[in-house]
């Protein structure tokens, strides 16, 4: 039997708001900007010409909205499935706050401690405002970045890379099975470790992509 290759278009969602405020998002319900909506419009445009059969996306909003203006040029896609194996990294309790708030915050918290323990060793000549920025943004690139640093009540990568794989997993059999092109409409963090797992790449790899929000990645399945 002949085998044939069939195709899957994954795209991150527009800019939010949260995005352009520089927030921790998570599973915050938020929606496209002006310019978030240029970044769906952009995708859509990419992916105009390609066949479309099934369509992926997460219950989040800023999912749906973007889908749905690659969805207007694709009328032979008659099914759409909600799966939440490829939604955003949850950040716990740190969703909805600032990434500067926090690295002023903990930067401070940090200093104290360190103050208190005598452990500024190596630090050098900097001054005190400079070693709480240091402290908090060395602290947020563990959490942001760190691969299996996770906020309180959040995940890390290595917890979103588990479910991203079972969806892979799932994904690859049904395309097979219904002999179907996909689209999925994800996060830029669940994006990540898509790539990381269909690319075969290293975690330091993985940490250091950003995935732009007008950006499709094509992959195909032979079945």
């Amino acid at each position: 039997m002949v085998k044939k290759r069939y195709k899957i278009y994954l795209f991150r969602h527009g800019r939010t708001d949260y995005n352009v405020r520089g927030l921790f998002t998570g599973r915050r319900h938020t929606f496209l900007t002006s310019e978030g909506r240029r970044d769906a419009q952009r995708v859509a445009r990419k992916l105009k010409g390609k066949k479309i059969d099934v369509a992926f996306r997460s219950s989040l909003p800023r999912s749906k909205e973007t889908l749905d203006y690659v969805l207007e040029f694709h009328p032979e896609c008659k099914r759409i499935i909600v799966d939440d194996r490829i939604i955003e990294r949850s950040y716990g309790v740190l969703e909805g706050t600032s990434h500067e708030d926090f690295i002023k915050t903990v930067g401070g918290e940090l200093y104290k401690i360190h103050l208190k323990e005598g452990l500024f060793k190596g630090l050098g000549s900097l001054k005190e405002e400079e070693i709480k920025r240091f402290f908090g943004e060395r602290e947020y690139e563990a959490i942001h970045r760190g691969y299996e640093v996770s906020a309180v009540g959040g995940e890390s990568f290595l917890d979103v890379e588990k479910r991203v794989r079972d969806f892979i997993k799932y994904l690859k059999k049904y395309v097979c099975k219904s002999k179907v092109n996909v689209a999925i409409s994800a996060h830029g963090n669940s994006i990540r470790l898509f790539r990381k797992v269909f690319e075969n790449a290293s975690r330091e790899k993985a940490q250091k992509w950003f995935i732009h929000y007008d950006e499709v990645f094509e992959y195909s399945v032979l079945c």
